[in-house]
């Protein structure tokens, strides 16, 4: 049974103070399980609570992209987040641990739409309203506090995503080509794919999220920011302090955390 709309929005209000304080989601750690709808319905409510404070959704991401990762979190399909304007930042910032909790990184693309996309459009299609490509690190508390499976928790707490570091734009796409990707923690690769394609491997899930998206009343409009997905889990910065994101094709970015 669905919770009411009061309900939705107390939860929404815990939420975003538990995440203003760099402790998110301590309400699951109370007990707290939501249906997948419902969870849907909070981070909605929690978007809407940081609209009205003067922030703004800049774009998407896509989460949870294989089989396994929905299983284990009990999903039937990949998942989806807002990004937000406040919460990205160019290659080279400095970030302070403390304003996280269990701050993790992935290694990823993002792309920058030239136009606005509608669902069932082809792979193809995406890549050639794509205006820009980055290299990027996507920032993630890694905490999920209440007990398995975590679906229900990722989807309210905005897929865990609390960031990205986006390097120089690359907007020469004429063609498709393969690339490397690598994650780098203070000089030690911890993470790699040497073969990703432009635009099959880095657009495919693109195409998920343009439906998924439309069932939620919402579209990928130009000038949006889309990251498209990651192939490994987010790995914990833990004691490291400089963490690089390298691709032959697309460049670099990289964040200093202290």
């Amino acid at each position: 049974m669905a919770i009411d709309t009061n309900t939705v929005n107390e939860i929404a209000a815990r939420l975003l103070a538990d995440y203003d304080a760099a402790t998110p989601g301590m309400i699951f750690a109370e007990g707290l399980r939501l249906e997948l709808p419902d969870a849907w319905r909070v981070q909605s409510a929690v978007t809407r609570l940081r609209e009205a404070r003067g922030e703004s959704v800049i774009g998407y991401k896509v989460g949870a992209v294989t089989p396994g990762n929905q299983k284990m979190m009990g999903l039937e399909t990949p998942v989806w987040g807002r990004l937000w304007g406040s919460e990205v930042h160019g290659s080279g910032v400095q970030l302070q641990k403390q304003s996280y909790d269990g701050i993790a990184i992935e290694a990823e693309f993002a792309i920058e739409l030239a136009s606005d996309l509608t669902p069932e459009l082809s792979i193809s299609e995406i890549a050639q309203s794509v205006a820009a490509v980055y290299p990027t690190l996507e920032l993630h508390n890694l905490v999920l506090r209440g007990e398995k499976p975590h679906g229900h928790e990722l989807i309210a707490n905005n897929c865990i995503n609390c960031g990205v570091v986006c390097g120089a734009p690359v907007s020469d796409l004429a063609s498709a080509c393969d690339t490397d990707l690598k994650l780098i923690y203070d000089g030690v690769v911890v993470d790699q794919w040497l073969t990703l394609n432009w635009p099959g491997d880095i657009v495919a899930a693109v195409v998920w999220l343009t439906a998924a998206l439309a069932e939620h009343g919402l579209q990928l409009k130009a000038g949006d920011l889309v990251l498209t997905s990651a192939w490994g889990p987010p790995i914990p910065v833990a004691e490291n302090t400089r963490v690089d994101v390298t691709s032959s094709v697309f460049g670099n970015a990289f964040a200093l955390f202290v």
